[in-house]
């Protein structure tokens, strides 16, 4: 018989970082998962992916509080701030351009 889902958790975690704390203590802590258990998970499965950069996940809790994780890819700005070297975007977007992106490097984006 299939486990009942009793709810779904969706996170962005820094890859290999994930600890106890906020954000994803107490996300994990309502719904009755094993935090520790899942921060061990998470940092394995990421493990060869570049640290630091955030990773958005989908934690499925079951009624007899196990869990399961589904990771996604990091996302497209956090990508595009990352190849043009900047820290984060422009203060006036449509008027202050602040990087440029070359065809190459949008090609490499689309194949993360």
């Amino acid at each position: 018989m299939a486990k009942k889902v009793t709810g779904y958790i969706k996170l962005q975690v820094k890859a290999g970082q994930a600890n106890p704390s906020p954000p994803v203590g107490p996300a994990l802590g309502q719904r009755g998962v094993n935090i520790m258990e899942f921060c061990k998970a998470f940092n394995a499965a990421t493990q060869k992916l570049e640290p630091g950069l955030p990773i958005p996940v989908v934690i499925t809790v079951y009624s007899d509080r196990s869990f399961t994780f589904i990771t996604k890819t990091p996302p497209a700005s956090v990508l595009l701030k990352k190849s043009t070297g900047i820290g984060k975007g422009s203060s006036r977007p449509n008027t202050d351009k602040v990087g440029k992106v070359t065809r190459a490097q949008l090609e490499e984006i689309a194949k993360t």
